[in-house]
C-alpha cells in the first residue's frame, strides 16, 4: 500500500490514513511483537496508531539479538495468533524463549512504569511468563493458566464484558461493559482458590464474561466461551499496568467491525453516523493506555 493512501471503510465516508502516516509527533512509542506464528501485528500497530500511539512491528528475534531494544518504547504489546504453532501450549515455547534471552529486559521495562498489554496470545505468554498476576510486585513466578476451552474447541464469536470499575488498570478506565471479539482454542482462566480469593480481593479480575444484559455469565456456555473460573476475561497486575485479556480489542477499530453494524445502521441511522465520527471501544481502551503513558510524560 502507498504509505499516503487512505483506508476506506465500508458503510461509511470515514476515510483512515494509512497506519505508516498516523500520528508521526506522538510521543508514545508502542513496540507490537511479531514472528513465529503471530498474525495480529498489522491491525494491532493500526489500532495503536488510531489511539494516537506511533506504534512499530518489531520480531522477536531483533529484540533477542540485540537489533532492537525496548528503551525507545514506553509500551510493549504481546499480540494473538499462534506462537510456535501452541505446539507445547498456548504461548509456552514464547514465554520460554523470551524469559530465556531478554527476561531481565523486560522485568526492567515494566519496573520502570512502561505498560504492557497481552491480547490472546499474548495473555497466555504473559502468564507463562510470570509478569501477570504479578502479586506484591513479583512478576517472575507463575501462580495462574489459560487453558484448553471447556467446550473443546476453538471459539470464533463476540462476547459481551462486564468491567470492573474498581480495577486499577489503566486500560479500561470509563467503562462499565464491552463487546469484543474472541478466537482462541485455549482461552480458560484457571488458578488455585486462594490464587482467585487473591485477585478477587486486590480487583485484579478486570474483565468478566456476561449475557447481553450484562448478568455474569455465572460459568455458562456460550456467555463465558470457555468455561474460565469466575467468568475471567482478562486481569492486570497490581499497578493496573500490565493488563492481559483474551478478547481481542484491536479486532474492534472501525464500527464496521460489529456482526450487527448493518441492523444498527439500518434501524437508527442518525446514531449510527455518531458511532462512524467517533472512536469505537476498543481503540478508547488501547487510547487510555496512550494518554495515561501522555500524562505521565
Amino acid at each position: 500500500m502507498n504509505k499516503n493512501a487512505s483506508t476506506q471503510h465500508p458503510g461509511s465516508s470515514i476515510q483512515h490514513p494509512a497506519s505508516s502516516t498516523q500520528h508521526p509527533g506522538s510521543s508514545i512509542n508502542v513496540c507490537v511483537l511479531t514472528g513465529y506464528g503471530l498474525n495480529c501485528d498489522h491491525e494491532t500497530a493500526h489500532a495503536f496508531e488510531l489511539a494516537g500511539a506511533r506504534a512499530r512491528r518489531v520480531h522477536i528475534n531483533s529484540l533477542i539479538d540485540g537489533t532492537e531494544t525496548l528503551d525507545e518504547f514506553q509500551m510493549l504489546a504481546f499480540i494473538g495468533g499462534f506462537s510456535w504453532g501452541d505446539d507445547h501450549g498456548a504461548g509456552v515455547i514464547q514465554a520460554v524463549r523470551m524469559k530465556t534471552n531478554i527476561g531481565e529486559q523486560i522485568l526492567d521495562f515494566v519496573q520502570r512504569g512502561s505498560l504492557v498489554i497481552a491480547i490472546c496470545n499474548g495473555f497466555q505468554t504473559l502468564v507463562n511468563l510470570g509478569l501477570l498476576p504479578g502479586f506484591d510486585g513479583d512478576y517472575r513466578t507463575r501462580s495462574v493458566a489459560v487453558t484448553y476451552n471447556d467446550c473443546g474447541r476453538f471459539r470464533d464469536d463476540w462476547v459481551h464484558l462486564r468491567v470492573n470499575a474498581d480495577s486499577p488498570c489503566v486500560f479500561t478506565r470509563g467503562f462499565e461493559h464491552l463487546e469484543f471479539p474472541i478466537r482462541h482454542g485455549e482461552g480458560k482462566f484457571f488458578a488455585e482458590p486462594a490464587v482467585m480469593e487473591k485477585l478477587a480481593a486486590g480487583n485484579q479480575i478486570v474483565l468478566q464474561y456476561a449475557h447481553e444484559d450484562g448478568r455474569p455469565a455465572e460459568g455458562r456456555f456460550p456467555a463465558n466461551p470457555n468455561g474460565s473460573l469466575a467468568d475471567v476475561a482478562g486481569i492486570c497486575d497490581s499497578t493496573g499496568r500490565v493488563f492481559g485479556l483474551m478478547p481481542h480489542p484491536e479486532a474492534y477499530n472501525h464500527p464496521t467491525n460489529h456482526p450487527d453494524w448493518t441492523r444498527h445502521k439500518a434501524l437508527d441511522p442518525e446514531n449510527w453516523k455518531t458511532q462512524t465520527t467517533g472512536l469505537t471501544p476498543g481503540i478508547r481502551l488501547l487510547k487510555n493506555g496512550v494518554d495515561f503513558l501522555k500524562s505521565k510524560v
